[in-house]
């Protein structure tokens, strides 16, 4: 009894832990699509040095996705995760302070190094404090926090009203995952499976991890689906308030769109998670992409703010929620001695897609293409991501890899 309730103890820790952690990162995600308006004037931006400026802390997450996911396998999820949270922290700190276009750049792109690698390890972590029936909840509670931290970032906007207090954001969304650091280094646990099973991992080649022959088709199902899934969802996330700007909306009607779209983001992750440990896998990815192209038309033809509050919310729900059950699939997908590696690998093909999608928007507004036109241009690339979505599990063929103990 006394081993159960220690056992629960520390599951309820690792995913409290976890889902702070996302807050931060969410935060800072979004950090930049608050700020933008605030930038761009400062430091003389056009839509295509916008788009590079959002996309550059996102490339950095390439990398940082693929070697921390790959070190935690030989050294240690907490280790790489504390870390990956110390960089990305003090590198948002370091945003406020950037003199030129340049600069700015350099310090997003390392930015992201950290948040590509804390993103894996939270997904493995969560994932690995619970027994297989549990998995797609407790990854989606965990990355709900991200969407939760996007809209945190919305309420600091609202209330800094001063054109040049642009830089409090980055001070709050870097100095506060540094502060974590203590309680991370005193309570968060390692991964028992990791323990168990690291021996193992140090030994399997890369190559092996995510293309051994009964992997092979669906890690690339996997990855097309992040890559396509993620475009939408970061051309929204970073664009949202400018594209809303477009459409004639003040900052704070901009701000009630982007706080919409976190909120559904919220309770998707959430109610995903639910429904993917209780129905078949074939009708939940059925149900989220029917609604993100449905939320999308919503979006890119509502007339009203409060209709485009709604639509918001809708795609937050599907896109967000949506994202987090691929997240979930990919951790149950890879066995325990190279999820790191696995799931790794496969955030980081799904950032070149958030990568591409904000440079996407910058582009199509570059050429005069209005906000109108940049959503409904996203609605093929989900059509692209629910077919490969349902190849992955047209057939129960994921199933989990490692069968836990409860007590």
């Amino acid at each position: 009894m006394n081993q159960a309730v220690m056992h629960s103890g520390q599951v309820k820790i690792t995913l409290l832990l976890c889902f702070a952690i996302a807050i931060f990162e969410g935060f800072d995600l979004q950090s930049m699509g608050v700020a933008a308006p605030r930038m761009r004037a400062e430091f003389l931006l056009d839509n295509a040095h916008m788009a590079w400026a959002f996309s550059a802390a996102t490339l950095g997450t390439l990398p940082g996705a693929v070697l921390g996911g790959r070190l935690a396998d030989k050294i240690g999820r907490k280790k790489v995760l504390i870390f990956s949270i110390l960089l990305f922290g003090v590198m948002s700190v370091l945003t406020a302070f950037a003199s030129d276009y340049n600069m700015l750049l350099l310090i997003r792109f390392c930015t992201g190094l950290g948040m590509g690698g804390a993103l894996p390890m939270m997904i493995t972590l969560a994932s690995e404090a619970v027994p297989d029936h549990q998995k797609g909840l407790a990854v989606s509670i965990m990355y709900s926090g991200i969407p939760f931290g996007g809209m945190m970032t919305s309420f600091v906007a609202m209330a800094l009203t001063g054109d040049t207090e642009w830089r409090h954001i980055f001070y709050i969304g870097g100095l506060a995952p540094v502060l974590l650091i203590p309680l991370l280094l005193k309570f968060l646990p390692e991964s028992k499976a990791y323990i168990k099973s690291h021996v193992t991992s140090s030994t399997t080649p890369f190559l092996e991890v995510i293309f051994a022959k009964e992997r092979r088709f669906h890690t690339l199902q996997i990855w097309l689906s992040f890559f396509c899934t993620l475009v939408v969802l970061y051309l929204l996330l970073n664009w949202l308030p400018l594209l809303m700007g477009a459409q004639g909306l003040s900052k704070i009607q901009a701000n009630y769109v982007q706080m919409g779209y976190n909120l559904g983001g919220i309770v998707g992750s959430i109610m995903m998670g639910m429904l993917l440990d209780r129905l078949r896998m074939s009708l939940v990815v059925k149900f989220i992409y029917i609604g993100i192209l449905v939320a999308l038309c919503c979006l890119a033809i509502s007339p009203t703010v409060a209709l485009l509050v709604v639509a918001a919310v809708g795609c937050g729900i599907f896109i967000v929620g949506g994202q987090a059950v691929l997240y979930a699939l990919a951790a149950l997908f890879y066995p325990t001695e190279m999820r790191g590696t696995g799931v790794g690998t496969a955030v980081a093909v799904g950032r070149i897609g958030s990568f591409v999608g904000p440079l996407f928007a910058g582009m199509l507004l570059s050429i005069g293409s209005s906000s109108t036109i940049v959503i409904g241009a996203s609605i093929p690339v989900i059509f692209i991501a629910a077919i490969s979505a349902l190849m992955l599990v047209r057939k129960p063929k994921i199933t989990p890899t490692v069968t836990y103990k409860t007590t």
